[in-house]
């Protein structure tokens, strides 16, 4: 049955300008991105398919081009769409972290180092500088590979801190392999960076571990700093 047959309080759009977009189902919300569905299923058993082959929202959002193609009825222009309105995420998150003081909103902070980092394929360390009252002066990625001791030099993240005149930092680096424990050199590697950044009076407020997949972990919460 296609969605027009459908009640109109059933139907995704009017329900969301009903009731808002926070009550529709994770179908619903792909099916009003999808639009259209394929012959003999609508964009709601479409956008169904699709999360029972990724498993998750979040698997589907981070698919590969190739994946997310190999769908019967999806493609690289839907794809393309999908990764604009990811970006657009981003963006407006970022928007969000320059706004005002990181630990007012810690929540924009794992939604943003969440979509920043979680669907990287590789390990990469990022650093957010802040100023005195905790504002962001930038976001950067500053190494990128397999997370080490000797892969993230402390000398270049005391460098960058002082380059932009910060105060604080927080850190942070994603899992690819989806486990957000910390491991050991991750501890290593968060005191390291602790004592030296300590040295320049520059705080480290916290650390966080972002997997593939799942919340990312604060070390700060962890009592792990």
């Amino acid at each position: 049955m296609a969605i027009t047959d459908w009640p109109e309080d059933e139907r995704p759009r009017e329900k969301l300008l009903a009731r808002g977009p926070q009550a529709l189902t994770d179908a619903e919300l792909l099916a009003l991105f999808l639009r259209v569905g394929t012959r003999g299923q609508s964009a709601v058993d479409l956008a169904r398919n699709l999360l029972a082959r990724f498993g998750t929202l979040c698997r589907l959002c981070n698919a590969s081009a190739d994946e997310f193609a190999a769908v019967p009825g999806v493609g690289l222009a839907k794809y393309a769409q999908l990764q604009a309105v990811m970006e657009l995420a981003r963006r407006a998150l970022a928007e969000r972290l320059g706004e005002g003081a990181l630990f007012d909103s810690p929540t924009v902070v794992r939604d943003w180092l969440q979509l920043h980092l979680s669907h990287l394929p590789h390990e990469t360390f990022c650093i957010l500088l802040l100023d005195a009252r905790h504002c962001l002066i930038e976001a950067v990625d500053l190494f990128r590979g397999t997370l080490t001791q000797t892969s993230v030099y402390p000398r270049e993240v005391v460098k960058l801190a002082l380059g932009r005149n910060a105060a604080a930092v927080i850190l942070a680096h994603n899992h690819p392999s989806g486990v957000a424990e910390p491991s050991h050199a991750d501890e290593l590697l968060t005191h390291d960076l602790r004592d030296a950044l300590a040295l320049i009076d520059i705080q480290v407020l916290d650390h966080f571990v972002v997997p593939a997949h799942g919340e990312p972990l604060s070390f700060a919460e962890r009592g792990l700093l």
